[in-house]
């Protein structure tokens, strides 16, 4: 049978050679190459399935599946209306098409998902089943205009805190419990007991799937589960309620997420829009992400496993893409232990999220993350930073001055380097730009040029090295300092506006500060240059017009 082409194949051309600092091109970008199928059409209702929303049509969908798959492949037609079901099994050569107003709603039956071993997080785990998964595929693709429904808020568990007053009440009287201290609802008593006794899906040496079958509530699904599959395209589909993550690709290659929306509650805990781990040549354009978590969140496994696994995440493009609530706009970590570069970030918007950039890592990670570049991103009502590098994510990090035991470099170590970032501007965050490495390893090679942020503190550079700040336009507030330097090498900022009541410019920190070159810069406006403690001295900084 004739095979055709359901989507055109994108423009962009991959670049043969790595990418270096700024001789790269932004014209060669990385290839995401896309399915085909045949025209072969299998509508649901052929199989049985029934729009009624009490039917459970698991059996009726997953039979068109493979009956499509087993004929060589083509499209598995979910026409318009509300089609109940469980898990959803995808085959190679399958396109699952959705119609406008058809919506496949995943069943609140826990007991509809059988435990699984998946991941989660980085590391190899117990999990209940995907309501829509698929494995070792080629040429997949979910897309249409319907909606893919998790039915996420029947498995998170939340806080009271972070509902109104009706949503507190409509919860409580679904059902599941309530904790002694009246604080968090809990779907189950299985869901209670993982929470309280500190419980988690991990495999430790010897355990088995059936050891986990007294927490399996807790063990929530990702959305969509995609583990080693080839040329796969989600396009156009809105995907939202997920119990756990939305969209979560593992070690797969050739992929393209296109014109999807993406939406959780903004309590949704672990609600993240898209987690891309461990995969190569993906494309992800023209969606809009809308979660309780992070928006567009690049990963590669966690600490060891994600390491022996060795498998960056790598030659991706994130373009014309929004997000609104969200821990972060875009993010890179914190499992990133398998590396993570060739990363190109353009023409985007975030608007609320917590963070706006965000890159993430921990000790005991490893990993390299390397030749990330990010360009016209543009940004509102930032709830914290604007961009973000911290290598001690969910960590306590040293006070200023405190003396600290300094571990050896080892492949435990993470790394982060070699970013440029252009053309930013943010109206409205808590701080525009953190950067904070460790004493062990800084951060190096940063770049960022080109930037107007408007927000309450300007900048602070803490165990860092080769940052290099040009055109940057630091509309904080008079709070001092604008620019806060801490036991930092290397530093250059070129052309920087600031504002003109400000106290204090830049405040230099700690013994281990030096090289710190400031040029094209009016500092007469501030009422004080600079201010040295904690061992640093005036010679770590000189000032050229």
């Amino acid at each position: 049978m004739k095979r055709i082409k359901v989507f055109a194949l994108l423009a962009i051309s991959i670049a043969c050679s790595p990418f270096a600092g700024a001789q790269f091109s932004w014209s060669k970008l990385p290839t995401a190459k896309l399915p085909l199928f045949k025209k072969d059409t299998f509508n649901i209702k052929t199989f049985g399935a029934k729009a009624d929303g009490n039917t459970i049509n698991t059996n009726s969908i997953n039979k068109a599946i493979e009956t499509c798959s087993r004929k060589g492949g083509g499209v598995v037609l979910i026409p318009a209306g509300l089609w109940l079901t469980g898990p959803v099994v995808l085959k190679s050569n399958v396109n699952l098409h959705l119609k406008s107003a058809a919506i496949l709603q995943f069943t609140n039956d826990f007991n509809q998902y059988p435990l699984v071993v998946g991941t989660y997080e980085g590391r190899r785990s117990a999990r209940n089943q995907a309501p829509l998964s698929g494995e070792n595929l080629v040429n997949i693709a979910v897309t249409g205009k319907g909606i893919v429904d998790g039915n996420g808020d029947a498995w998170r568990m939340v806080g009271k805190d972070r509902l109104t007053e009706n949503q507190w009440k409509k919860k409580v009287a679904s059902g599941g419990l309530v904790s002694e201290d009246g604080k968090t609802w809990y779907p189950s008593l299985k869901s209670k007991k993982a929470r309280e006794e500190k419980l988690t899906g991990v495999f430790e040496a010897g355990m088995r799937l059936e050891d986990f079958d007294a927490i399996k509530d807790f063990l929530r699904p990702n959305l969509v589960v995609l583990s080693n599959c080839k040329k796969v395209l989600l396009e156009g589909v809105t995907f939202q309620n997920s119990p756990a993550w939305n969209l979560h690709p593992v070690e797969c290659e050739d992929l393209t997420i296109r014109n999807v929306l993406v939406k959780n509650p903004e309590y949704a805990q672990n609600g993240d829009g898209v987690d891309v781990e461990s995969c190569k040549n993906v494309l992800i354009e023209g969606s809009i992400f809308d979660v309780g978590d992070d928006g567009i969140c690049i990963k590669s496994g966690k600490d060891e496993e994600g390491r022996k696994r060795g498998k960056p995440t790598e030659n991706v493009v994130v373009r014309n893409c929004t997000v609104y609530k969200g821990h972060g706009g875009f993010v890179i970590g914190s499992e990133m232990s398998g590396g993570a570069k060739n990363i190109f970030v353009y023409n985007c918007s975030f608007i609320g999220t917590d963070k706006g950039l965000r890159f993430k890592t921990t000790r005991g990670r490893g990993g390299m993350v390397e030749k990330i570049y990010c360009k016209d991103i543009f940004m509102k009502d930032i709830v914290d930073e604007a961009i973000y590098f911290d290598m001690y994510y969910f960590t306590k990090p040293p006070r200023a001055g405190e003396k600290v035991e300094v571990p050896e470099v080892s492949v435990e170590t993470p790394q982060f380097r070699n970013f440029e970032i252009s053309n930013i501007v943010c109206n409205g965050a808590k701080k525009g730009i953190f950067i904070r490495g460790l004493p062990e390893m800084a951060v190096r090679q940063i770049k960022i040029s080109n930037v107007s942020l408007t927000t309450d503190k300007g900048v602070e550079i803490i165990e860092a090295a080769g940052i290099q700040l040009s055109n940057l336009t630091l509309l904080n507030k008079p709070a001092e300092p604008v620019v806060y330097i801490e036991n930092s090498t290397d530093i250059a900022i070129n052309d920087l506006t600031y504002n003109k009541v400000s106290t204090l410019l830049f405040h230099v920190f700690g013994e281990r500060s030096k090289t710190i070159q400031i040029t094209g810069t009016d500092t007469l406006q501030a009422q004080q240059v600079t201010r040295f403690e904690n061992g640093a001295v005036d010679a770590a900084i000189t000032i050229t017009k």
